[in-house]
């Protein structure tokens, strides 16, 4: 509501005057403000979605366009029908950034909507030098949306704004938070090697960061590697159980049998032991890749991932009691595909 007034106030900013390259966010309520960028014949870079097929999109409105076609230009069909990409090696020069939130401080702390997409689009502007410390970057809200934020809710991946407009004010933040200095890897949670895939830019902008000598180790790699590490050493324990002496394994088995009728029981916590997490009310739609990334993200990655998603159910394996306590903690309330799931330590612990 009120998104193309606050738009307006763009032409009253010294910074929006003196830019001849814009980027701005395809969402909807940035549409005055791309149909305004074009108006003042600007050049208007809007990202593609998902940046399935590259980093931005070019606007080429048709010769002579009148404010009628611009205006098409503006949405998102006019994205698609009246532009050209532009990618990594586009040699742009972006001198003003408008992103959308969906809360922002007047210190000038953004948050978006948890996808990570426009501290992404920023730090890829980065890399590829489009955009400078210097370069301005505003964000177009209700005046609603204009609230506190608690500093320890931002990281140093998070991008902040210089301005924000709103129907009723514009905000000059002063903000003197650094702004990211590219894709910092290893603290990417919300990246895995399925998003890798389907972004084929974000694969070669990490190349070239590899090449370049920088750490492109991914948080969900680190993890990986350290389940890798102790599977390893569970086959190895297993593999040399199956070399004792029969009577050994036995008297072992004999021993263990009640462990296993009591593993819930506090003096085995930090025992080594592996315990189970039960996770239920999976909706039908959701794909074990989804559940797997929500995991990594939320730093419960288990050892392994018994998957029944036709029981609407899974099973998580954690090397040992506190471990799969921690899970349970923090994935509790998690929302996926619209349901909340249950977790909780599964009933029936297996040896």
């Amino acid at each position: 509501q009120g998104a193309s007034h606050a738009a307006t106030r763009l032409l009253g900013l010294q910074e929006f005057r003196a830019a001849n390259t814009v980027k701005i966010n395809p969402d909807a309520p940035q549409k005055n403000a791309r149909f305004l960028t074009l108006e003042a014949r600007k050049t208007l870079l809007v990202p593609t979605p998902r940046l399935r097929t590259g980093l931005f999109n070019r606007i080429v409105p048709p010769a002579g366009a009148t404010k009628e076609i611009l205006r098409i230009c503006a949405t998102s069909q006019g994205v698609k029908e009246y532009s050209v990409p532009v990618g990594l090696d586009g040699k742009a020069r972006v001198d003003l950034v408008v992103v959308g939130s969906v809360a922002v401080s007047e210190k000038g702390w953004r948050i978006g909507k948890g996808e990570g997409y426009a501290d992404m689009e920023y730090a890829m502007m980065v890399s590829m030098g489009a955009v400078q410390e210097d370069t301005p970057v505003i964000t177009i809200v209700h005046d609603c949306q204009v609230l506190d934020i608690a500093e320890e809710l931002l990281g140093d991946h998070d991008l902040t704004v210089d301005y924000i407009l709103t129907p009723s004010r514009t905000i000059k933040t002063n903000c003197k938070r650094p702004k990211p200095q590219g894709i910092i890897w290893h603290k990417a949670s919300y990246l895995c090697s399925e998003m890798l895939k389907k972004i084929p830019i974000l694969k070669n902008l990490r190349s070239r960061d590899q090449q370049t000598g920088k750490d492109v180790t991914l948080q969900n790699e680190h993890s990986e590697l350290v389940n890798a590490n102790t599977s390893a050493a569970l086959t190895e324990k297993m593999m040399a159980e199956k070399t004792r002496p029969e009577a050994a394994r036995n008297s072992a088995q004999r021993g263990q049998r009640g462990v296993e009728s009591d593993s819930l029981s506090p003096r085995l916590e930090g025992s080594g032991m592996i315990t189970t997490v039960y996770v239920g009310n999976i909706p039908p739609s959701l794909r074990v890749r989804e559940l797997k990334c929500a995991l990594r993200e939320f730093h419960a990655t288990p050892l392994r991932v018994n998957w029944q998603g036709a029981q609407h159910r899974a099973f998580l394996d954690y090397k040992d009691k506190a471990t799969a306590e921690s899970a349970v903690s923090s994935l509790k309330g998690l929302s996926l595909g619209g349901n909340t799931l249950q977790v909780e330590l599964a009933k029936n612990q297996r040896n």
